[in-house]
């Protein structure tokens, strides 16, 4: 048969690459994101609960009611607005869905998306999928910070998309208010819509504040914000996420969500729904993840790896470049075959594979785990 891949460029996925190799050498595994930890075990037991209260059938299309409602309450607790429930959350099957939904519901053929890099891996694809024109501002090594007067420069009367990311992954960096402002500068008086990746909100360590777009009005009318459950109750596998969104921007946005996976787990929204009802404790993860980066600090100060700032997200990036110049694929590879370590090589998170000699650890690990990585790597 003959037909024309949309994404010719994807042979695998980094990440269960990276995985299948740490599996196969018996590597501990720090590449993909995700935590070795259990999530609470009450909501586990209100899963099971769940599961036997009539939720075998399809759940509204646009989120259970119960769910939606508990993250308007959130959304007042954490950012201090107020979000219709009914009008403006929509749950979905994990955040990339979301990212996936969102551009799929708005980009077409020509349309120009600007993408910041290093980022997430699933922008590009979502992107050429759309038939959009993906535009990348990459960021520079080791500040990653976005320059806003050459940022500029990226926008032009094609631009219908800016994606963003705060906590940035793989980077740790994140936006402050003073990059919110210059946002908001730059599409006042456009139909821009501003695609918000807020999956680590709550990873944001030394005292900084999350600043998500939604807190500005002039943002907000233009922001599709996604966030993860995954990642804020440690349940990546259960593939809950959401969006807020503004009623016109949602409407469109549900259209895509109806007609590709309709709706999420009914008994794990409700699970989730009921467990946010009587409990706070996402509140306590700066807290949390703040001392499990600095116990991986610590315990990697004896290696020759230098460390970047890492300011958010549950990512720790390393320079190598004092003990290797190859590149950081096959620096990754030898890490599992020799030392017994996974990570991510940097240069996967950008388009045209730019290689600063950086590796990305997860430090979402006990810390038994992290300090015997650690052990491992000083022999580097």
């Amino acid at each position: 048969m003959k037909f024309k891949s949309k994404l010719p460029y994807i042979e695998g996925h980094i990440f269960s690459y990276m995985s299948g190799l740490a599996n196969q050498y018996n590597a501990i595994n720090l590449s993909q994101g995700f935590p070795n930890f259990e999530p609470a075990q009450e909501l586990k037991d209100l899963v099971a609960r769940c599961l036997a209260e009539n939720t075998s059938q399809y759940a509204p299309m646009p989120g259970l009611p119960a769910l939606r409602e508990e993250i308007a309450r959130k959304a007042l607790k954490c950012f201090g607005i107020s979000v219709n429930p009914d009008s403006e959350v929509t749950i979905g099957c994990g955040a990339t869905e979301m990212i996936f939904t969102a551009i799929a519901a708005f980009v077409w053929p020509g349309d120009e998306v600007i993408i910041i890099e290093p980022g997430y891996d699933c922008y590009r694809p979502s992107i050429d999928v759309a038939g959009g024109k993906v535009v990348v501002y990459k960021m520079k090594a080791p500040e990653f910070k976005i320059n806003w007067q050459e940022f500029a420069n990226y926008i032009t009367p094609k631009t219908l998309m800016i994606c963003i990311s705060s906590p940035n992954n793989p980077t740790g960096s994140l936006m402050n208010k003073e990059d919110m402002d210059a946002l908001a500068g730059l599409v006042k008086g456009t139909d821009i819509i501003i695609l918000s990746d807020e999956v680590y909100e709550h990873m944001v360590f030394d005292g900084a504040v999350h600043q998500s777009p939604l807190i500005y009005p002039e943002l907000r009318e233009r922001t599709i914000s996604v966030f993860s459950f995954g990642k804020t109750l440690h349940i990546t596998g259960w593939r809950i996420g959401y969006a807020i969104a503004p009623q016109q921007l949602t409407n469109e946005l549900r259209k895509v969500h109806q007609n590709t996976v309709f709706s999420a787990s009914h008994p794990l929204q409700k699970a989730i729904a009921l467990y946010l009802a009587q409990n706070d404790s996402y509140l306590n993860l700066p807290e949390f993840y703040q001392k499990k980066r600095d116990v991986f600090l610590q315990a990697m100060g004896k290696t020759r790896l230098i460390p970047l700032q890492c300011r958010g997200s549950y990512f720790q990036l390393f320079d190598y470049s004092a003990i290797s110049d190859e590149g950081d694929f096959a620096f990754c590879e030898r890490l599992v075959k020799e030392y017994g370590v996974a990570a991510i090589p940097v240069s996967r998170m950008y388009s045209d594979r730019h290689d600063d000699r950086l590796i990305r650890f997860c430090f979402a690990k006990t810390d038994d785990v992290l300090i015997s990585a650690a052990e491992r790597l000083d022999k580097l």
